[in-house]
């Protein structure tokens, strides 16, 4: 008798599909937005979006935080929250409910350029909700009791973020590198002592000073198949009226990156937050496409030198990441961005873990990156941006970023172009200038008792303790 077992013809058999193949890529490119001004000055980015049916609108208004009057830090803050609670058409409550019957959402903070309204919201009801954020930033009501409460929801985060020791480790750093009379040296949204300053009054005069149509823009993306976008635009942010003046000057940023550490008192942390930056080049300068790529490669993944180190190897952290933040641009190319390293370690490993770091820093400096290194931070880069964008809020909010640091229209298209360019010596440099070891400035929350000694140790800065 055979071994070989029959078929059975009452089973049923399968006919498999056979398995796709990946075609060739194709062709990605940032969109490159249409560029265009209403009558009453306001400039209007607009980029069509087949089959994005959720309508993503954000709006700059230059107000900056340098604009803000002396001791009423925050006012800026409260009067970006207040220009959603009720309108010369609606109530706090009316304006959300008609708001809610779009199905829109309709964010807004303030920031150091400027304030920033973002709308997401069907294209179906496009207009609708474009009249009611054009009711908000033309006749917001900014009513006595809305306005105390805003500030008295304020006034409640601030313990919170102090308690945070990221959100300390941020503040601490500000107020270390920036001079002290910079509004960049001081918390965004305001200290204790200056929200509780503000009423309806002085949001009334700040956006009275500072909000007009000649120095807003709006940019609109997503699917304007069956709508006319250019009379939605007349009928609701043409309609705006105010001064033509112009915006508030920007100061030039300065700051101090001498090499020195600070600790923030914790008693009895048992995480140490590290937070080591400096001020450096922004998006106008050549090299800040190398400087992201070298950035990335320091530790913009898991992959990254910082990461296989104190994460991998000696098992310190759960993770410490690199990065370059724009502070404030100008058109003038006076701005800068921040640099930083940020991450925690347990409070024993506080120092073995910065002179770990520090290794690292002189590692890359003496011998530099590795092809494969940079290889692999240019496909993260740039192999991820048609995901990164597949949303329209993704669109409009580089756009809107884009505006904000007074850049060309078509920067973002073009820095993938340059970030897939760049060498590997190329990156490396720009990293090393970046991250120099004996310029920048180191913030520890943790529990000096225990760290402030080995850190003095390590000899990368004269040390200051200062209480939580």
């Amino acid at each position: 008798m055979s071994d070989a077992v029959a078929a059975d013809p009452a089973q049923p058999s399968m006919d498999f599909h056979p398995r796709p193949q990946a075609g060739p890529a194709a062709p990605w490119a940032f969109p490159a937005p249409e560029r265009g001004t209403l009558p009453n000055g306001l400039t209007v980015l607009r980029c069509h979006r087949p089959g994005q049916q959720v309508v993503a609108v954000d709006i700059n208004v230059v107000a900056p935080l340098d604009a803000e009057p002396k001791d009423l830090d925050g006012v800026a803050t409260i009067m970006a929250r207040a220009l959603s609670e009720g309108t010369d058409k609606h109530t706090a409550e009316e304006f959300t409910a008609e708001l809610e019957r779009c199905g829109a959402t309709l964010d807004a903070h303030a920031d150091h350029p400027g304030v920033r309204l973002s709308l997401e919201v069907p294209a179906s009801r496009l207009a609708k909700a474009l009249g009611l954020v054009a009711d908000a930033l033309r006749a917001p009501a900014f009513p006595d009791n809305e306005v105390e409460r805003l500030v008295g929801n304020r006034l409640d985060e601030i313990p919170h973020e102090l308690a945070n020791p990221s959100r300390r480790a941020a503040m601490a750093l500000s107020k270390e590198l920036f001079p002290a009379g910079s509004r960049m040296s001081r918390p965004r949204q305001g200290t204790e002592e200056t929200v509780a300053r503000i009423d309806a009054a002085s949001v009334r005069a700040f956006y009275e000073a500072h909000v007009r149509p000649a120095t807003t823009t709006a940019v609109v993306v997503g699917d304007f198949t069956g709508i006319d976008l250019d009379a939605a635009l007349a009928d609701s942010l043409g309609a705006w009226t105010g001064s033509p003046a112009e915006p508030h000057p920007l100061p030039p940023v300065s700051a101090d990156d001498t090499g020195r550490v600070v600790i923030v008192d914790r008693p009895g942390a048992v995480q140490t937050q590290l937070l080591i930056g400096r001020v450096g080049a922004d998006r106008h300068d050549a090299v800040w496409p190398a400087q992201s790529v070298g950035t990335y490669c320091l530790g913009g993944t898991l992959t990254s030198r910082l990461d296989r180190v104190l994460r991998e190897e000696k098992g310190y952290t759960y993770g410490v990441r690199a990065f370059g933040q724009v502070l404030l641009s100008s058109p003038e190319g006076t701005g800068a961005a921040m640099l930083a390293i940020s991450g925690s370690v347990d409070t024993a490993s506080t120092g073995p873990a910065l002179e770990d770091l520090w290794t690292v820093l002189r590692t890359l400096a003496a011998g530099g990156l590795k092809d494969e290194e940079r290889d692999s931070a240019v496909q993260n880069l740039v192999g991820v941006a048609p995901l990164k964008y597949e949303t329209a809020a993704a669109v409009a909010g580089t756009l809107a970023d884009q505006v904000e640091q007074h850049l060309p229209d078509d920067f973002q298209a073009r820095l993938y172009e340059r970030l897939a360019a760049t060498g590997t010596v190329e990156a490396t440099a720009a990293v090393v200038n970046a991250f120099p070891v004996d310029r920048l400035v180191t913030v520890l929350v943790g529990d000096a008792a225990q760290i402030e000694e080995p850190v003095r140790a390590l000899g990368i800065g004269d040390v200051t303790v200062i209480t939580g």
